[in-house]
């Protein structure tokens, strides 16, 4: 790890972590904390894919979508108009509604053909954005003079990564660079998160194995075909099988690679010294 001990993180002049988990667990939280004592900067990856590497995507989506309807068809071909996605680190809507959920298409679902294309263009994309952060740690370094980092990753982190492999590419790269943090939730959070989830689904990104093992359980165990199934439904039901399937991947990546904090620790911390302290004491119970 990047700091072999707690005494090795207190007297580090620089410190650089990545937090990762389920969305909704404190990684946004505790960013916005240490983003606001001044000496942190703040690396969102999900701002990263949808401004660098999917932007042209999205915006070429709604291009498309626009061209369906005469009146924009019109001011699009003269140049009269732009299309281009309304991206910020709390409004990262126009990404998802980009993925979007595979399903019946009077109800907004893709064909599984296509939905599989994005899922791919998301898993490159969050690749190379979190094999940007080396990139942004020098940059914040030498343009803004942030003696401190975060690395802001989505929940998906663990789908594209084999903690198990001691090469894993982007797990050796990241840990070179930051402390990894996993911030684990209760199984009272995990309900809370699927009733969250249940009021508003948003889509996710799988791991190809596990996107094709749920839609062919969905399929089997509803008794329809593609292109009847309801979007939100599959959604919905997909939710919880994947808390279940990221759980010890999270697990086995804190374990050979970083260390772990609760939910219920991280929103204890109120200040920027309170999460340093509790690095320190995690660092020191774990040696």
């Amino acid at each position: 790890m990047l700091y072999s001990s707690a005494q090795a993180w207190r007297d580090a002049p620089s410190k650089r972590v990545l937090f990762f988990g389920m969305s909704g667990l404190g990684k946004t939280y505790i960013s916005n904390i240490l983003r606001s004592s001044g000496d942190w900067f703040h690396y969102s990856i999900d701002y990263r894919i949808g401004t660098r590497y999917m932007g042209e995507y999205i915006a070429d989506n709604a291009k498309a979508e626009a061209m369906k309807v005469p009146f924009l068809r019109n001011l699009l071909l003269n140049d009269s108009i732009d299309i281009t996605p309304n991206i910020t680190f709390e409004n990262l809507n126009a990404v998802a509604a980009y993925l979007g959920v595979p399903g019946d298409p009077e109800k907004g679902g893709l064909q599984i053909e296509e939905y599989r294309r994005r899922q791919d263009q998301f898993r490159r994309s969050e690749i190379e954005a979190l094999l940007d952060t080396r990139y942004f740690i020098e940059r914040s370094e030498r343009i803004y003079g942030y003696p401190n980092f975060i690395c802001d990753t989505g929940g998906s982190i663990c789908e594209w990564v084999d903690a198990a492999d001691p090469e894993d590419p982007l797990l050796r790269d990241l840990s070179r660079d930051t402390l990894l943090i996993w911030i684990e939730g209760t199984e009272a959070h995990t309900q809370e998160l699927i009733r969250r989830f249940d009021r508003a689904p948003k889509p996710m990104a799988y791991q190809p194995e596990f996107l094709t093992q749920v839609w062919d359980d969905y399929l089997n165990n509803h008794n329809v075909q593609p292109e009847d199934v309801d979007p939100q439904a599959f959604l919905r039901w997909t939710y919880a099988q994947a808390l279940a399937h990221r759980q010890p991947r999270y697990r086995e990546m804190a374990r050979r690679w970083g260390v772990t904090v609760t939910a219920d620790q991280i929103s204890a911390v109120k200040t920027a010294a309170d999460f340093e302290e509790l690095i320190s004491s995690t660092l020191e119970a774990q040696s």
